[in-house]
């Protein structure tokens, strides 16, 4: 058995800052946001597994009434046969409008902009890597999806993932991790294509809780999050061992594990499974150049108040500065 070392949260330095450490670089929210006044764009990023259920008021509740924001990026995976975007687009009442959408089989990817900002949009192009592997009756198809947008000069690419499942199957995700990230707008294909300014890595990644039993880890859910999140979740200690979204950055983890629960409530698995809880759904982001674009991170939570599904879904909320030339 091969004993990892402790994952070491990114820490603050004297000044407030983040402190770079080997693997994910974990970075605090700061929750003030004055929408453009000092950034030049603000990006709403959602993820869900669905399940395979859909309401309109789930749409509501995952779009909100607080519409600060440029793009809205919604990322969906085990995603029902309905017109999703027609939801989403009747939810957002005429506040934004689509952009892009990017769809395989059960994995979704939508942008919307701002009303009349298809006059800052100067490219949209779409990609899908798929992994392999089907089941069920929703079409559960394991990959990726992927958006290339230029907007207001900015270039990015928004992945919306879904990695295979069950807490054995780490390699399995590591794997399936570096195949999507070669694979989408490769530059094999396009060597000359510059490369985006901001990747954002959403979806359900799958990665789990291991290393402590169930009910110990329930208990530590309630009272030590950060004990149960530095010591035993999978996608930190794959990511300290160098083998997983390296160079990216992830909001610190104060929401509990968003998977999985009995559906209808905000109750963990009661099933004759009682699975184990676990942060599946993340939120990830990387630039190219840390000097050219300044990214702020304003929230990083779940939403409660979503039941339909085993899943919470996970809401961040990213506003992009680009530094002036001199």
């Amino acid at each position: 058995m091969i004993r990892r070392k402790p994952i070491q949260l990114g820490s603050l330095d004297s000044h407030g800052a983040t402190m770079s450490h080997e693997g994910l670089k974990t970075v605090r929210v700061d929750n003030r946001c004055d929408f453009s006044s000092y950034s030049d764009l603000c990006i709403c990023v959602v993820t869900w597994n669905m399940n395979g259920q859909v309401t309109y008021k789930d749409m509501a509740e995952l779009v909100g009434n607080n519409r600060k924001f440029d793009l809205l990026v919604v990322g969906l995976q085990e995603v029902p046969r309905k017109n999703i975007s027609r939801l989403l687009q009747a939810a957002l009442l005429d506040s934004h409008i689509l952009l892009g959408k990017s769809i395989m089989q059960s994995i979704h990817l939508y942008v919307f902009g701002l009303k009349d900002s298809d006059l800052f949009t100067k490219e949209v192009k779409i990609d899908k890597s798929p992994v392999g592997g089907f089941g069920g009756l929703i079409r559960r198809k394991k990959g990726a999806v992927a958006i290339r947008l230029n907007y207001k000069g900015i270039t990015m690419v928004f992945i919306s993932c879904h990695l295979s499942a069950h807490a054995q199957n780490v390699e399995k995700r590591n794997s399936e991790f570096r195949n999507v990230s070669e694979s989408l707008f490769s530059q094999k294909l396009n060597p000359y294509a510059r490369p985006a300014q901001i990747t954002v890595w959403l979806g359900d990644l799958n990665y789990r809780i291991q290393g402590i039993g169930n009910y110990p880890a329930r208990d530590l859910i309630h009272n030590d999050l950060q004990r149960l999140l530095t010591n035993n979740d999978q996608l930190l200690q794959e990511a300290e061992r160098g083998q997983i979204f390296e160079g990216y950055s992830e909001g610190t983890l104060t929401f509990k594990p968003t998977y999985k629960y009995n559906i209808g409530s905000s109750n963990y698995d009661t099933s004759y499974k009682e699975r184990m809880p676990s942060w599946t759904d993340r939120i990830l982001f990387k630039t190219q150049d840390a000097e050219e674009i300044h990214v702020t991170l304003h929230s990083y939570e779940a939403m409660d108040d979503i039941h339909s599904s085993d899943h919470k879904p996970v809401k961040a909320h990213i506003c992009l500065k680009l530094s002036k030339p001199s």
